[in-house]
């Protein structure tokens, strides 16, 4: 009976062993879920003030490209650090790539791509996560972007 008993005490302590370690999983990857929505939600807060001609792929005006550069920086910043943490493994794959996609697609934007290579031109070799992702195109003397 002893021994049948030190059986069962064995198979519980396993199985709440097993159960502990899943317990940690769930809690890690709830934890990373929950890092990534605070990331989206700054996202979020930044897009709200960016110029919808910008999203939409419009050209802004000059004074629209200087009253708005500040947005842009600091939406540059958000992707240069979204690509520190997937570089540093903070992020899952499948977040990493959604947010890829979304900042390819905005750097293809004439606004957006303006402010970059501004940014880029500037910042004296800050962004170099993103860089490596999105290489800015030059800026020429009138302050255009070159090919």
């Amino acid at each position: 009976m002893l021994e049948v008993l030190s059986a069962l005490a064995n198979i519980a302590t396993a199985c709440a062993v097993i159960v502990a370690a899943w317990q940690l999983v769930l809690s890690q990857k709830q934890a990373v879920t929950t890092f990534e929505d605070s990331l989206a939600k700054e996202y979020r807060d930044i897009a709200v003030t960016l110029p919808v001609k910008a999203l939409l792929g419009e050209t802004l005006s000059e004074s629209e490209h200087i009253d708005k550069f500040d947005e842009f920086y600091r939406y540059f910043d958000l992707c240069n650090q979204q690509a520190f943490l997937k570089q540093s493994g903070r992020v899952s794959d499948r977040t990493w790539r959604f947010w890829l996609e979304g900042i390819a697609s905005n750097l293809k934007r004439p606004a957006f791509e303006r402010a970059w290579s501004e940014v880029a031109a500037r910042s004296n070799g800050d962004f170099a996560e993103l860089r490596a992702l999105v290489p800015p195109k030059p800026l020429t003397p009138s302050g255009k972007v070159g090919a």
